[in-house]
């Protein structure tokens, strides 16, 4: 039967909601995350401004970016819970609303102390948004429209860090670094306005949550909520923190790390017994599921890993600059505008099997093309192949998400969506672990090494000295001075070389990982890609 209807001067007026095109909805959640993971980027660079502004030390100012992290993974898991609490919209709303008054205080902040308390408000907040955005698009778009819907939140995702170091070396050299966090009020004011306007929660999803009132299944999981926060909170610091503390080497990072372990042991213990889970560990059981979270994890890794390596590698060994670093950056993102489309049309016509396979090949040959890389390695080099690995991931992310519902009932998209998110987060997390320890311990190998090779008995050492002390003494240097300095030089060489091994290697290292998609593409079960969720059952 039709909604009842009522009557204006005669004529019949539908009290339904007036349909909004779907793609306005997609551009209107789109933005939040395009300025969540922006702000991300732009901080890291802010960084050293943000300890001279305050006068605190480096290894103090880094607490910034952990407070922010460590409140981003406590938040990511329980957002499908608390937006079943709240309501989608009015969550997704709230967490808006206070990332950007966040962002304002963090702007404002007259300490550090006061900084890290605002930016773990901003993590609470920018931690709901993307689950509650993926969800969103799922349940907006129908299943032949959804992987252009997740081609457009893909560009966001691969953009906003590939923007974010110039941008913010842009703001902080030209303004100051309080303007890092200014630039989110504006983008954030035009996010709720569109938000409250747009967004609605499908019909759906209020029977779901109406349902589980009335029976008692809103219960708050006090325990599980408690288990999860504390165990991820924990990870994240382990992960951020590691390589500066010396990892186990140091009783904070092993409390810290052993703490982790047993309470998210406990939490999936108590998740997969209690009846009305903060985080729904069961979705994992159907396969594609757990293969595409899987996927999302080695993407967050490899992605992150290498977007914080190659600026790294460019600025410490190349002298680029974090504007010139950022452009090295864009390619990759150009490539996944342009490609998306096309990613689109493809997903309808080939196996998603052999799409997410092609991906992790070009991508692990892409990393492969950063590691034959050396000193003299000019920037068209280093754009193409950053354009190689754009490509690699514009295979990956709309073919990803399409297999991630393949098999989930649409009520489930809300509790799927939390668990994506976490996944490629954490794998974010490790990625940027691992990069940073590898290039510390490699480092130091190399350095070794080439320092072992190195004595007087050599005729090309003894001549590069000799040469080097020559040509000081020529600019005014006396002998002793000059032999000084001419040492200095040739140990600056050999921790150049021994530092770009380290790079070399660690990109060695995740090619090799990335290696391990197309393996697990082979177990995807086939289902019907332009189906919705749930109908290939």
């Amino acid at each position: 039967m039709s909604a009842p209807a009522s009557t204006i001067d005669g004529f019949a007026a539908p009290r339904a909601t007036p349909v909004i095109n779907p793609w306005f909805i997609a551009l209107t959640v789109t933005l939040a995350t395009f300025m969540e993971l922006l702000d991300t980027a732009i901080a890291n660079v802010a960084l050293p401004h943000i300890a001279g502004g305050l006068a605190v030390s480096s290894d103090e100012s880094t607490w910034v970016l952990t407070s922010y992290l460590v409140a981003n993974a406590i938040i990511l898991p329980l957002s499908a819970w608390l937006s079943r609490v709240f309501g989608r919209k009015n969550y997704y709303m709230g967490c808006v609303a206070m990332f950007t008054l966040a962002s304002l205080l963090c702007g404002l902040a007259p300490s550090l102390g006061w900084l890290i308390f605002f930016r773990v408000l901003q993590g609470i907040g920018g931690g709901g948004l993307a689950p509650v955005e993926q969800a969103i698009l799922v349940d907006t778009f129908p299943a032949d429209k959804r992987a252009a819907a997740f081609a457009l939140y893909s560009m966001a995702i691969v953009t906003a860090p590939a923007i974010g170091p110039p941008l913010g070396g842009w703001i902080t050299d030209s303004f100051s670094w309080r303007w890092v966090f200014f630039i989110n009020i504006p983008i954030g004011i035009i996010s709720l306005i569109l938000t409250s306007r747009m967004v609605s929660d499908p019909p759906e999803f209020k029977r779901e949550v109406e349902m589980a009132r009335k029976a008692g299944k809103l219960s708050i999981d006090y325990i599980g909520i408690a288990l999860v926060a504390i165990g991820f909170a924990c990870l994240e610091v382990v992960l951020d923190r590691g390589e500066r503390e010396d990892w186990f080497e140091s009783h904070f990072i092993l409390i810290f790390f052993t703490i982790a372990i047993v309470t998210l042991v406990a939490a999936v213990i108590w998740e997969l017994r209690y009846p009305d889970p903060v985080v729904e560990l069961a979705l994992l059981k159907e396969r594609n599921f757990a293969i595409s979270n899987a996927f999302y994890f080695m993407f967050g890794f490899t992605l992150f890993g290498s977007t914080v390596l190659i600026p790294q590698m460019l600025q410490s060994l190349y002298g680029y600059t974090a504007t010139d670093a950022g452009l090295v950056l864009g390619p990759g993102a150009l490539v996944i505008v342009v490609m998306a489309p096309l990613v689109v049309q493809l997903v309808r016509r080939v196996r998603v099997s052999i799409l997410i396979g092609l991906g992790f090949v070009i991508l692990a040959g892409a990393m492969w093309t950063f590691a034959s890389f050396n000193l003299a390695t000019n920037y068209s080099h280093e754009a193409w192949a950053r354009a190689i690995q754009g490509l690699g991931l514009a295979f990956l992310f709309v073919p990803t998400s399409q297999l991630a519902y393949s098999y989930l009932p649409k009520n489930k998209n809300n509790k799927a969506s939390s668990l994506t998110n976490l996944f490629r987060n954490q794998g974010g997390s490790f990625g940027i672990a691992f990069v940073t320890t590898m290039i510390s311990r490699r480092s130091q190998y190399h350095q070794n090494i080439l320092v072992s090779h190195i004595s007087n008995a050599q005729n090309a050492f003894r001549n590069n000295a000799a040469a080097t002390r020559a040509y000081l003494m020529q600019h005014g240097f006396s002998p002793a001075d000059a032999a000084t300095h001419s040492a200095a030089q040739l140990y600056a060489k050999v921790q150049s070389q021994a530092a770009i091994l380290s790079y070399l290697d660690c990109f060695w290292l995740l090619g090799a990982f990335a290696l391990i998609g197309p393996v697990l593409a082979c177990f995807i079960r086939k289902f019907n890609q332009n189906a919705g969720a749930g109908a290939a059952h």
